[in-house]
């Protein structure tokens, strides 16, 4: 099994809009000796679900920024355990995770689901690692910071790495961490009031098993045949449907209401407004979100354009020109979070109200890159 499980796509941007090399690239060309050096002094990694979507992501984000770790333990399953892993040209065999896994562990990595975090999770801390949890299970626990990075990193300033003590540090939701990295810098200014969001959200935050399904399902259905619909209950392919998170007595489901509590945390305002709608769509990776702010002082259509253009992790592309604006294949296996059609929300008096569109990589910045990122803020 290879650790670098997605091949990355490197799609033209319009005009002179590229990202970035990512410095970590440039810095290993550079000088692996002191990469070397600060690897024997970094911390020792778990990964917890590495043969899944995610767990794979982790290893590509861990490699792509030359995260300086000692060692690293991959986790996972009785099923995945003995099988062999090659990462950064080192072969590992995938360990079963166990109580016990965590022992002279300084972080610990998870993605393998809720019940896994639940039960696992606490024996992690108890044996001194720091946990980054991907799944649900701890993020609107009142003790366990909500981060991302760019966001409100000030949230986790209190955990120490190596201070004798473990704990646990939460990921947002995929949809709400690519909401907020384009919302915040424009709520920073003018005060978010209330928020509207409206998401197309990837096969890809199903996992690899939705991935392969809509892959599948599109061959089926372009031949005529019935198509197989094991991980969702209906057509994915040519298709959209309300995602699927269990719907709630209030009519909204799981993943809406994730939107509105976890805005409320990360932003540690419980007056902000928020609803959300969050729709299933045909696209393998990243997801597209349509975001309606009203603000409490007046923000025109320039000043936001100008803020999210010097905003961390954000790209513009916003050419109205060539109707060319964010598109999920664009972001795919990238770290930024494109926004655009950014205009006054003529529904709302004087400057008080914008529309953007914004698209993010599920798995990446809306998983493992922020997970990684956190790693990043403990060292």
């Amino acid at each position: 099994m290879r650790a670098h499980a997605f091949t990355h796509h490197h799609n033209p941007l319009p005009g002179n809009m590229t990202f970035a090399p990512n410095s970590a690239s440039i810095r290993r060309r550079s000088n692996l000796s002191v990469r070397m050096a600060l690897k024997e002094d970094g911390p020792s990694i778990a990964v917890v679900g590495v043969t899944g979507a995610v767990g794979q992501e982790f290893l590509s984000v861990l490699s792509d920024r030359d995260f300086p770790y000692r060692s690293i333990r991959m986790l996972a399953s009785k099923r995945s355990a003995g099988k062999q892993l090659t990462f950064e040209d080192k072969d590992y065999v995938i360990e079963e995770l166990k109580h016990d896994s965590f022992n002279g562990i300084d972080i610990a990595l998870f993605s393998a689901g809720g019940s896994i975090s639940k039960e696992f999770g606490p024996a992690a801390v108890d044996s001194g690692s720091i946990v980054i949890d991907n799944s649900s299970a701890f993020r609107m626990e009142e003790k366990v910071p909500l981060v991302i990075p760019e966001v409100n990193p000030d949230a986790m300033s209190h955990i120490k790495l190596r201070s004798g003590k473990g704990a646990l540090i939460a990921n947002p939701n995929c949809s709400t961490i690519i909401c907020l990295m384009a919302a915040t810098p424009l709520h920073r200014h003018s005060k978010v009031l209330r928020m509207v969001v409206s998401t197309y959200q990837a096969a890809s935050g199903a996992g690899a098993a939705a991935m392969e399904e809509l892959e599948l399902q599109t061959r089926e259905v372009l031949e005529g045949k019935q198509p197989t619909c094991n991980i969702f209950k209906q057509q994915y392919a040519f298709n959209l449907f309300s995602h699927n998170a269990p719907v709630l007595s209030n009519g909204y489901n799981e993943e809406e209401m994730k939107l509105v509590k976890e805005t409320r945390k990360i932003w540690n305002d419980n007056n902000v407004k928020v609803t959300a709608t969050c729709i299933r769509v045909p696209v393998m990776r990243a997801h597209a979100e349509s975001v309606n702010l009203q603000f409490e002082k007046p923000l025109d259509e320039d000043m936001a354009r100008d803020i999210l253009k010097k905003a961390a992790g954000v790209v513009v592309i916003d050419d109205r020109s060539s109707n060319h604006f964010p598109t999920p294949l664009e972001v795919s296996n990238k770290d930024d979070v494109a926004v655009g059609r950014i205009r006054r929300d003529l529904s709302q008096d004087g400057n008080h109200g914008l529309d953007i569109f914004v698209c993010g990589d599920q798995i990446r910045k809306g998983a493992a890159l922020n997970a990684i990122q956190i790693a990043e803020l403990l060292l």
